[in-house]
């Protein structure tokens, strides 16, 4: 049976109640939680029976990857590998509604990237309730926009991740209504930047690699 866990969004999130999500989590379960771009369902990154439990809800096919919610660029960078162009960028996406894809580290699981290129969707979420889950559990949550795999419609709320998803998910946060869009996507190979998918996170000036090469260039430099 999936427990509901109402939490309000604002300021700081129940810590008893994100405690119960992230035990469920610990112990193996799928969660479902509202983000800055829609309602997500998520795991831990090692938990492959919760792992095909996302993939047999959302139909994906094993070339579909899961994107990692990370609490901050620290561990972000423990996942992905950052060029400048790439650090540079996510300073200015993050945190928002944005999937940053990169080449992957070896601390990724080679099940969890694709076989011929070995690439991984990165994420640092605004939303204070998905930011106090990866936090709590201590390592990256292995996350998927709640899509409906009929309709392809979004899900934005509780009520509708239960009657889309509700025989896959062991606990699900009720929260306020999300955006209708799912994350925008970009691709940073090297110095190259590519849009996968458009959605929620604006897209404007985020191409210009000359202007994004000039921001911040001393932290880039240290890193």
């Amino acid at each position: 049976m999936t427990v509901r866990l109402h939490i309000e969004p604002w300021g700081t999130p129940s810590p008893r109640k994100i405690q119960q999500a992230v035990d469920a989590l610990h112990a193996g379960g799928v969660a479902a939680y509202p983000t800055d771009s829609i309602y997500a369902l998520g795991c831990a990154i090692e938990a492959r029976d919760a792992i095909e439990k996302i993939y047999r809800a959302k139909g994906m096919n094993k070339n579909q990857r899961l994107a990692l919610i990370c609490p901050d660029l620290s561990t972000a960078s423990e996942f992905g590998l950052f060029s400048q162009t790439a650090f540079r960028l996510a300073q200015r996406i993050f945190p928002g509604p944005y999937t940053l894809v990169l080449p992957a580290t070896r601390a990724v699981p080679r099940t969890l990237t694709d076989h011929k290129r070995r690439t991984v969707g990165i994420r640092i979420t605004s939303h204070p309730i998905a930011q106090a889950l990866a936090q709590g559990l201590g390592r990256p949550l292995l996350t998927s926009s709640a899509v409906v795999p009929e309709t392809h419609e979004p899900c934005r709320d509780a009520e509708e991740i239960l009657e889309a998803f509700g025989k896959f998910v062991d606990v699900v946060i009720e929260a306020e209504q999300t955006p209708a869009e799912p994350s925008t996507v970009i691709e940073v190979d090297g110095e190259d930047i590519k849009l996968l998918r458009e959605g929620q996170g604006s897209i404007e000036g985020l191409f210009d690699v000359e202007e994004i090469a000039e921001a911040a260039p001393r932290k880039a430099a240290r890193r």
